[in-house]
């Protein structure tokens, strides 16, 4: 078995390779050569911590596996780590013996970047100008960095719950060469592609804060109950995800079909996108919305992908199981 630990990430995987990586476990999602398990996430009565596994198999790019993780709300105060913890674990498909133990922290926030950046270069409009982002924490940073990449953005502008965390993404703008400017919620309609990462249970964006043609990824809905964006916006929207049935069961898309605002039927895939079997945009006044609620195969396409670079580069430890 290979082990790949977190700290030779940083040096293994670029924001390219993750691209390449989602965008991938999308198509092949769509084209059922792909199926995610169903999510495990429990609250385990110590440290506050909600611990979980995702898993999948994707049967074109031979990866079979798990994530597993979660929360602890102390770690920073008390130990000096990351809130989010997590390791992936992929095992050989003809055999179902132990392949790789892969350190998943940076990856996570690596592949949840990846798949916002995916769905602007389907969805965004090609001439988008102004990029907005909604929350300014750690995750921020990672996407704002990847979106930037994506067209040709002259502008960034930010909104945070908590004003003084914005010079986390005024950082990176800065990084890019792109002027940044703080606005209030309601500046937000200047924007072209909105990336919404928050963790919050009542919506921060309204309809009336997104113009005609704008492209928004919401990031942060991965719970029941969670809401980023008021849903009606949905139903204005043409509405991407990353798996339909997470989509309306834990994502966005859960308030506006509980709702009765729009059907199951009204939420696609991008990896349909991705493969030419839908449209996507259609229009330059159309709204499009990515749900990306983070699936187990984008977990595993990733850990697969650094895996096969840690053999390339000779830092991937080779242990008896």
């Amino acid at each position: 078995m290979l082990i790949v630990p977190e700290r030779e990430i940083a040096n293994l995987m670029t924001r390219a390779a993750a691209f390449d990586a989602i965008e991938g476990v999308f198509a092949a999602m769509a084209s059922k050569d792909a199926y995610n398990f169903p999510v495990i996430r429990e609250a385990i009565g110590h440290e506050d911590a909600l611990y979980g596994f995702k898993g999948g198999f994707d049967n074109k790019g031979m990866a079979l596996g798990l994530k597993a993780g979660g929360y602890w709300p102390n770690n920073l105060e008390k130990h000096g780590a990351i809130n989010h913890q997590s390791t992936v674990f992929l095992f050989d498909p003809d055999t179902g013996m132990a392949r790789a133990m892969v350190g998943g922290n940076l990856l996570t926030a690596l592949r949840t970047a990846a798949s916002s950046s995916v769905s602007i270069k389907h969805l965004a409009r090609q001439d988008a100008k102004v990029m907005g982002m909604v929350g300014a924490g750690h995750q921020a940073t990672f996407q704002l960095r990847a979106a930037l990449e994506q067209r040709a953005f002259e502008k960034v502008i930010g909104w945070n719950y908590h004003p003084e965390m914005l010079p986390n993404i005024e950082e990176i703008a800065n990084e890019a060469g792109v002027p940044f400017e703080a606005v209030d919620l309601d500046g937000m309609v200047e924007a072209d592609v909105v990336i919404s990462i928050t963790s919050t249970f009542a919506p921060t964006i309204m309809a009336d804060h997104v113009a005609p043609g704008t492209h928004i990824a919401c990031m942060g809905t991965d719970t029941k109950g969670k809401q980023e964006v008021e849903a009606t916006l949905l139903a204005k929207s043409t509405v991407f995800t990353d798996e339909v049935a997470q989509s309306i069961s834990i994502g966005e898309a859960q308030h506006a079909v509980g709702s009765g605002l729009i059907a199951e039927s009204d939420v696609h895939e991008l990896g349909a996108v991705i493969n030419g079997t839908h449209a996507g945009r259609t229009s330059d006044d159309e709204i499009t919305l990515f749900d990306g609620t983070g699936v187990g195969l984008q977990d595993l396409a990733v850990a697969a992908r650094v895996v096969a670079l840690a053999v390339e580069s000779g830092v991937a430890i080779e242990v008896d199981f």
